[in-house]
């Protein structure tokens, strides 16, 4: 079982930059797939990022396509989100996700372990 904690969040200008960070519990971390959702208010929950559990593959959504870089530090059981060019429609509570092994995974169903999440809000 892993644990998984988000940080970094805050409040921002449009055009402005964030680093989320999730920390994770336990050893498996390195061969657990790590995915980045989010929930803006009164909305789904969407797939925002993907990477597997090597780092070598990364999958993203069509919104945040050349805007966002999600990574990890497998050597510090962290994975991270790079948010750059931020705008107001980015506005939601971002959750990191886990599942054991894999590649890639942008299904909401395919993630067994779930952070609590970290505010993020965009001004314009």
């Amino acid at each position: 079982q892993v644990q998984l904690v988000e940080s970094g969040g805050g409040l921002v200008q449009a055009g402005g930059s964030l680093r989320l960070s999730c920390a994770a519990s336990g050893r498996a971390f390195s061969t657990y797939a790590m995915g980045w959702f989010r929930q803006a208010p009164g909305k789904e929950r969407e797939f925002v990022a993907a990477i597997s559990w090597n780092g070598a593959r990364t999958y993203y959504a069509d919104s945040v396509k050349g805007r966002f870089t999600i990574s990890r530090d497998n050597a510090k059981n962290t994975l991270y989100l790079q948010m750059n060019s931020l705008k107001p429609e980015d506005t939601a509570v971002y959750y990191c996700a886990a599942r054991p092994g894999g590649i890639v995974y942008i299904v909401r169903a395919d993630y067994e372990y779930w952070g609590q999440g970290t505010q993020v809000t965009v001004s314009s």
